[in-house]
């Protein structure tokens, strides 16, 4: 009995990241009718029978092979101008040409290549300002939620007084002050939506502090530091996970909402806001110029929001019904 119930604490306990997938499993093994017990299937059989991380992992699976590899994939420099060739349709609009597949812009510049190195600025503007953000809330959020009174009381105020501030306008103003940039919008962002990252970090911290292996391991002396990233972050890191897919996402459209107006990622850099921005002008006579980089930008922010429900079905299953 005592083996039994220590098994099962065991299994319970996923503090560490290499034991992470083996206590989800064992978790969600089933018991049939005649006690026999019945493994659940892997991590990855779960995930491949899941379709909402199969479309979204391989959506934006394509997204980023497309970023990495755009010095081959891009046909031409997206930076060189050509004003021979102004607003030439793509291939499949009369006057469309072979040489421009999806045509070129109002200054003659390959719009396939500046679709290709605009992946790029995006997914780098949604890993950055994920990262940047997340350090910060996730930090905070542990610190409030594992420590609680006056250090709650002070996260709060300070997620409370955030939170009382609109994103958008508080960007407009300090980029319009400072001066937009491709790493003033990093920055920007990055120290405003740290926000979610915080309130959910605390939350499940609160709920892992109480357990068992959290009050061994203090209980053998280990220090609060060892306490809160070998017991602590290994069993809220699903949610950290979870959070970061939507903040990037966001990240994503603020910087696309910045770039638009005119106080984001500044020219000649192709960003897909700047570079619906730079064909407003033309929206009712070349209408691919605003179409195509508005649906790539869709289909990115598409592909990572499904990723990230799919992850949330799969790191938590029993919390869905």
């Amino acid at each position: 009995a005592h083996a039994c119930i220590r098994h099962r604490q065991r299994v319970a306990r996923s503090a560490h990241p290499g034991r992470l997938m083996s206590s989800l499993t064992a978790a969600a093994a089933a018991v049939e009718p005649g006690g026999a017990v019945v493994a659940a299937p892997g991590f990855w059989r779960r995930a491949w029978k899941n379709k909402a991380v199969v479309v979204g992992c391989g959506l934006l699976l394509l997204v980023v092979l497309m970023a990495l590899l755009a010095p081959w994939i891009a046909p031409y420099d997206p930076y060189a101008q050509d004003l021979a060739n102004r607003n030439v349709p793509p291939f499949w609009y009369d006057g469309g040409s072979s040489a421009h597949p999806l045509g070129t812009d109002p200054l003659g510049r390959d719009y396939l290549s500046r679709l290709v190195y605009g992946g790029r600025i995006s997914l780098a503007i949604g890993v950055a300002v994920a990262i940047i953000s997340g350090l910060i809330g996730t930090t905070m959020g542990m610190l409030a939620g594992y420590f609680g009174g006056r250090t709650d009381m002070v996260v709060s105020f300070m997620v409370t007084t955030r939170l009382s501030m609109p994103v958008i306008l508080v960007a407009l103003a300090t980029v319009a002050l400072i001066g937009g940039s491709l790493w003033v919008v990093i920055l920007v962002l990055g120290l405003l939506k740290w926000d979610r990252f915080a309130v959910v970090m605390r939350s499940a911290t609160q709920q892992v502090r109480s357990l068992d292996y959290v009050a061994a391991a203090q209980a053998a002396g280990a220090s609060t530091a060892r306490v809160l990233l070998g017991e602590v972050l290994p069993n809220v890191l699903p949610h950290l996970i979870v959070v970061a897919t939507l903040e990037a996402a966001s990240a994503i459209l603020l910087e696309a909402a910045l770039s638009f107006l005119g106080l984001g990622v500044q020219p000649p850099l192709p960003s897909w806001g700047l570079m619906i921005s730079e064909a407003k002008s033309y929206m009712f006579f070349s209408f691919w110029l605003i179409a195509l980089p508005g649906a790539a930008l869709a289909i990115l922010i598409f592909a990572i929001n499904l990723a990230g429900d799919g992850l949330r079905d799969l790191l938590a299953p029993e919390g869905r019904a």
